[in-house]
């Protein structure tokens, strides 16, 4: 969950460095630090500067230092072993001070390998796994004194159980620098006629200066070497071909637009990037509409004759996959199960190779969702993906897929990949549905028509954010926050309590409207705000019961409900009204309040919706 970046070439290193860890500061900003390798008439020197906190505090802390090199790595930390400290931020030095690494993920066999090398004399300046890492590196180069830092670093890698994206380097080779990942994500950059290379945990710093990245496999060794070709090694010492691809990154995204945080501006890019996900998916011919998916008309037999569908997700992820598994059921007839991508992979699944997999996630390098497609691959299963990123491990790893084309997401806390997951789970159960004939032309023509009018409603109701922040007001007092929906609106219940949850700090939860009465009613008084989505679809007449059961609790009610409800306006204390839609549509708009005032609340409370604390956007460790 940490985010590192190196760079070797011409130019000064520091800043593209510290671009580079605030475009990465979304994986972890517990502290972050920065290695330069400074070369002068006395020979290579490792210049290492941290601070706690955010990337600011470490520019704040090389004011005035000696910063000129072209060759350095840096790190942003996401804590895992040890607090956040200037002594467990990255980059750590070897003892000797020869070598200086930064990691991201975790090394599980730490504590057997660190008691080894203090048993050989070894010292520990920090409480962090890396680290024991950059020990071992040095251990290995100290007892094989031919080794070049790559057999070093393969050496002590084959000696580690767990996840690492590394970026290394030695003063005694100063032309050089290795990189190497297994299970955390590594991506190199690869600068005209090789005369600069980038190595970063994603493509966001690297866009700006090339186009041109490679990325790594599990298990790889890349050596990156000033004017050479781009050498890349497997663990077991053979030579791996070097895949150079090009990466469809705006740059434009991964700035504010004037807006004052990433998750507003995230939140209000919603009908431009649902429309520019659905261009060339949902045609429009003059005459009809369809749903053109290049995984249905590749994989569409294989598909139908599923056995079920398993959607592995976390998070944010999995309530999309509760509206996937709606959508698929009804309109596709083929069973659905949802299972946490930690649970899942953990257990012993019952999987079969008519069944198809699909794993649900914004990086493309959740962990556990890739260790559960992992698991099911090895027992025969079909593998699907819906990622965001482009070339993500998990990309990878699938058999067929959809990207969701979202743009980037900077923002931790998910708002536009929730609803670009949603789109692409109704296209394709759309495009399954028509394929196996569960749905005639008349229902399925007005479908995909209504599907192309979300952006613009969506639109309506982002015009009503100024409404939204008035009322957010209202309720920055509460300690707790209980959120409701039936059918389509119960996962959006879900997804409405988390984003409370994540950046306001309010403990919050989503529930069934149903389950109410099974427990949760017990808490409602008149401290106790709740949320109903009820909009007016599935299981309405019922939800109005629901609200009426709260109110003679005393209990405040926020309402999300469709236009023109005026029943709703007689029971709720605030409603929020939608555009009418279709109701397997309605959680593309129904969500929208609901982030619109988790964020706003956040903000009146003065806290950094972009980087709530504990939080970082990609999990790449347990």
């Amino acid at each position: 969950m940490c985010g590192i970046v190196g760079y070797i070439g011409k130019k000064e290193a520091y800043p593209i460095l510290i671009k580079g860890l605030h475009r990465l500061e979304y994986r972890g900003y517990d502290s972050a630090g920065v290695a330069l390798l400074s070369q002068d008439n006395t020979g290579c020197n490792f210049n290492v500067y941290k601070a706690v906190g955010k990337v600011a505090a470490l520019e704040d802390k090389c004011k005035g230092h000696d910063l000129a090199s072209t060759m350095g790595i840096a790190h942003t930390r996401w804590a895992t072993h040890g607090e956040p400290s200037e002594r467990n931020a990255h980059p750590h030095l070897s003892e000797t001070g020869e070598l200086v690494l930064v990691h991201n993920g975790i090394i599980e066999n730490f504590a057997v390998i660190k008691q080894q090398l203090e048993e050989l004399g070894y010292h520990f300046q920090s409480d962090t796994d890396t680290e024991v890492l950059v020990q071992l590196i040095q251990y290995a180069k100290d007892k094989h004194k031919d080794f070049t830092l790559k057999e070093a670093v393969g050496h002590a890698l084959r000696k580690c159980v767990g996840a690492y994206a590394i970026a290394v380097m030695d003063k005694n080779d100063p032309e050089k620098m290795v990189a190497a990942r297994k299970g955390s994500p590594l991506v190199i950059g690869v600068g005209k006629n090789n005369e600069e290379f980038f190595i970063a945990s994603d493509a966001t710093p690297i866009v700006e200066y090339t186009k041109n990245v490679v990325y790594l496999d599990d298990e790889q060794i890349a050596i990156v070497e000033r004017g050479k070709e781009l050498e890349i090694y497997n663990l077991d010492k053979t030579q791996a071909d070097v895949e150079v691809k090009e990466v469809d990154l705006d740059i434009n995204m991964l700035s504010k637009g004037g807006y004052p945080h990433f998750m507003l501006k995230e939140i209000h890019d919603q009908p431009n990037v649902l429309l520019d996900a659905m261009r060339g998916r949902v045609i429009n011919d003059g005459e009809q509409h369809s749903i053109k998916l290049s995984c249905v008309e590749n994989f569409g037999d294989r598909l139908m004759r599923a056995r079920r569908f398993i959607i592995v997700a976390c998070g944010t992820s999995w309530h999309a996959g509760l509206i996937g598994k709606q959508l698929i059921e009804e309109f596709c007839r083929i069973p659905v199960e949802v299972d946490y991508a930690s649970e899942f992979r953990y257990r012993n699944p019952v999987l079969y190779p008519d069944d198809v997999v699909i794993a649900v996630s914004q990086s493309g390098e959740t962990a556990d969702t890739l260790a559960a497609i992992k698991l099911a691959k090895e027992k025969g299963a079909m593998i699907f993906g819906i990622v965001n990123a482009v070339g993500s491990s998990i990309a990878r790893e699938t058999d067929t897929g959809i990207y969701i084309h979202v743009g980037p997401e900077i923002g931790v806390a998910s708002t536009k990949a929730f609803t670009g997951q949603v789109l692409c789970f109704e296209m394709l159960a759309l495009a399954l549905g028509k394929r196996n004939g569960q749905l005639d032309n008349k229902r399925y023509e007005e479908m995909v028509e209504e599907l192309t009018h979300i952006p613009e409603k969506l639109q309506t109701i982002l015009d009503k954010d100024e409404a939204i922040e008035r009322l957010a007001k209202r309720f920055t007092y509460a300690t707790n926050f209980l959120y409701l929906g039936r059918g389509w609106n119960y996962p959006v219940a879900l997804e409405g309590a988390l984003k409370l949850k994540e950046i306001s700090y309010i403990h919050a939860e989503g529930y069934p409207a149903a389950e109410m009465k099974h427990g949760p009613i017990a808490l409602v008084d008149q401290e106790m705000p709740c949320l109903f989505v009820a909009t007016h679809h599935q299981g309405y007449e019922k939800i109005i019961s629901n609200m009426q059961e709260v109110k003679a609790r005393g209990g405040q009610i926020i309402a999300v409900a469709t236009e023109g409800d005026n029943e709703i306006k007689r029971i709720a204390d605030e409603v929020i009204y939608i555009p009418e839609t279709i109701n397997w549509l309605v959680p593309l708009l129904s969500v929208i309040p609901l982030q619109l005032l988790s964020y706003h609340v956040a903000v009146e409370k003065g806290l950094n919706v972009d980087m709530p604390r504990n939080l970082a956007k990609s999990v790449t460790v347990e």
